[in-house]
């Protein structure tokens, strides 16, 4: 996202500033900054002021609490220059270090609800993902062969199913990448039911990569955080296999960084799946965050506000299983 200023002598007058003044108290930064937005257009701002730790934070860092002080989206490129530390005591920027993330709450209605299903229906033969096989659904006991075993006008059908653990709306556990990482029965339900969501909105971004600067404008602490992509309007078709977006190593790290508790696409896969390193995946499981991929509706869902909810069963020595992924929203807000 960010594009350093070349007038280093802007940068070294601010941090002159800041030693002139002295090292303690509280720091503030006036300064410029040309926004250029990746969907088009573009922001400016002159004598922009903003909380800051520390009197010689670096452009890079100061463009990122900018775009989340004013929680700008879909930003590509913020130049920084005009740059003036002020020691001032601070004002309450958002995103800033005085912004405790334990103490955000979130209001939860006490009216009527609402589910919102964010899966795919697992059908017979279906394709999740190019080169996997589908499920192979059929029965175990059919319902003519049970009336042979039951009181006369009682029958049951047991259903029986032969698929990858990769098929459909499916989340990953640590153990997916890591042999010595939590598997499917060793997920505490804390971290995969009744979550905090927050939308990340990058449908018509017009590029593939999901990076940082995506996410900077939310807050992602504790949360399940769903990347909506609109790559599911491609579900079942062949174009769903190719091109797919996905979450750079960048992003990753800042999630990670962030203490996300949970990150969900609507795509084929978090990772560009030319680079067989996985980085979205290493990143995220060896962090203990667990992936779900393959979600729908996501522009069905507020940006915040609503509680995600995606358990798979408790299966011991699997590290990927299919979810019914759902959000619950509070009627006022849908």
């Amino acid at each position: 996202m960010n594009e350093h200023s070349d007038e280093q002598g802007d940068q070294r007058a601010g941090r002159q500033t800041g030693r002139q003044i002295g090292d303690g108290g509280q720091w503030r930064v006036r300064f410029d900054a040309e926004v250029t937005f990746g969907n088009g257009g573009g922001l400016q701002a002159q004598g922009f002021m903003l909380d800051v730790p520390d009197a010689e934070i670096g452009d890079g860092e100061l463009a990122e609490l900018f775009v989340r002080h004013l929680g700008l989206l879909m930003v590509d490129k913020v130049h920084i220059s005009g740059r003036e530390a002020v020691r001032e005591r601070h004002k309450g920027s958002r995103g800033t270090t005085d912004t405790a993330a334990g103490s955000r709450k979130t209001v939860r209605g006490t009216g009527g609800r609402r589910a919102v299903d964010l899966s795919h229906t697992i059908r017979h033969g279906m394709t999740t993902y190019p080169g996997l096989p589908g499920p192979e659904i059929g029965d175990h006991l059919s319902r003519d062969a049970s009336r042979e075993i039951y009181a006369p006008g009682t029958e049951f059908a047991i259903g029986r199913i032969t698929m990858v653990s990769n098929t459909g709306t499916y989340l990953d556990s640590p153990f997916h990448r890591f042999s010595g990482g939590h598997d499917l029965a060793g997920l505490p339900l804390t971290g995969l039911v009744d979550l905090d969501g927050v939308v990340v909105r990058v449908h018509d971004a017009g590029r593939r990569a999901v990076d940082r600067a995506a996410l900077l404008p939310h807050d992602v602490t504790g949360r399940a955080v769903l990347i909506h992509t609109g790559w599911d309007r491609h579900w079942g078709t062949d174009q769903y296999g190719h091109g797919h977006p996905y979450v750079t190593t960048d992003a990753v790290a800042w999630l990670v960084e962030q203490g996300a508790a949970l990150v969900g696409i609507d795509s084929l896969n978090i990772d560009d799946t030319d680079d067989g390193t996985r980085p979205a995946h290493t990143g995220l499981l060896a962090a203990g965050i667990p992936v779900v991929e393959h979600l729908r509706n996501l522009e069905q869902l507020p940006p915040q506000g609503f509680r995600f909810h995606a358990a798979p069963p408790a299966v011991e020595g699997m590290g990927t299983f299919p979810v019914r992924a759902y959000a619950l929203l509070d009627e006022e807000e849908g």
